[in-house]
């Protein structure tokens, strides 16, 4: 009968058997389907000069005024998408369903570096200076940093190159993911990614969210207490506030993703001894007060492996050796 025991287990529910309620079974037609002639009718109103031009949530409602009921608005849909009529109208594009962006899973550092441009307010209003900032995702380290007067291409290429040199991932299995701006996908930029074995990424058109680990280090960074609101006065006092702010954030934040722990200590691998120091003194806490503690200990194991937009489980390792 090409049927489960959970099925048939189901048909006799409660001593009674059950409909067949699989999706391929013919069904009878339900007893107050439209007939011919008002499916006819609902096509002749919809294709009047009076409702041509509108959308079965507008023609209903006007029937209604005119003390008219032929159908819900439901079965307008439903019968103009079976005829064939139920289109985008009007000049604006109708609407187009993306593909999900591309998985990236970083079980441990230089495996996924996500990078951006951002502004910095320069010293008169319209004057700009841009940061551009790379990011480990793995422990959240700044790999790479520099401030300039332009967005460039050419820019990039010499700040990626100077990233992979210091951190010593040359041939190595590592994804760069960026937005879809002209200075990311720039010739020069293309260029020096594959001589370097880095896999590109990009966001889709349009979605900031597929660049979460940049945008959420722009917002930390811009929302220093001593994040001059008033601009910078030169392209040196905007690349000392940078450098500065490196050095924190690497060495002395204490990350909440990451277990707080610092970005430097997780991307050298200390982060383990630490939590293990701190796991320690917790489980003697409880021992020396059981009665203070209801449930387990704080949770200081490290934390995992970091996904990069994950709908998908495909390793960063394994998109290396795939392409």
């Amino acid at each position: 009968m090409e049927i489960s025991d959970r099925t048939l287990r189901r048909w006799r529910k409660d001593g009674q058997v059950q409909p067949d309620q699989r999706p391929l079974v013919p069904r009878p037609e339900p007893a107050n389907k439209l007939s011919a002639d008002e499916r006819a009718a609902v096509l002749d109103v919809c294709n009047s000069t009076e409702f041509a031009s509108l959308p079965p949530s507008q023609i209903v409602p006007k029937l209604a005024d005119q003390g008219r009921y032929l159908a819900s608005e439901a079965s307008f849909y439903r019968i103009l998408r079976a005829d064939g009529q139920q289109h985008h109208r009007g000049r604006a594009k109708p609407p187009v369903r993306h593909k999900p962006p591309t998985s990236y899973k970083a079980s441990a550092p230089c495996e996924v570096w996500t990078w951006d441009i951002t502004w910095m307010p320069g010293p008169a209003l319209g004057i700009f200076f841009y940061l551009y900032l790379i990011v480990d995702i793995f422990s959240r380290k700044i790999v790479g940093w520099e401030v300039h007067e332009r967005e460039s291409a050419d820019l990039a290429a010499v700040l990626i190159r100077q990233a992979v040199m210091a951190e010593g991932c040359i041939a190595r299995p590592l994804v760069l993911h960026a937005d879809n701006g002209s200075p990311m996908k720039g010739a020069t930029m293309k260029t020096t990614m594959e001589k370097l074995g880095i896999i590109a990424s990009y966001s889709r058109p349009r979605v900031s969210n597929d660049n979460p680990f940049s945008e959420a280090l722009f917002r930390t960074c811009k929302y220093r207490p001593d994040w001059p609101t008033k601009g910078f006065a030169t392209k040196d006092d905007a690349q000392a506030w940078v450098k500065s702010f490196t050095g924190r954030y690497n060495e002395e934040h204490l990350h909440s993703a990451i277990r707080f722990v610092t970005p430097a200590a997780r991307h050298a691998g200390h982060d383990r001894a630490t939590l293990a120091n701190r796991a320690s003194l917790y489980a003697n806490a409880r021992s020396q007060n059981p009665e203070r503690w209801s449930g387990k200990t704080r949770n200081w194991q490290p934390a995992g492996a970091v996904w990069l937009n994950p709908e998908t489980e495909i390793s960063a390792p394994e998109i290396r050796d795939a392409a």
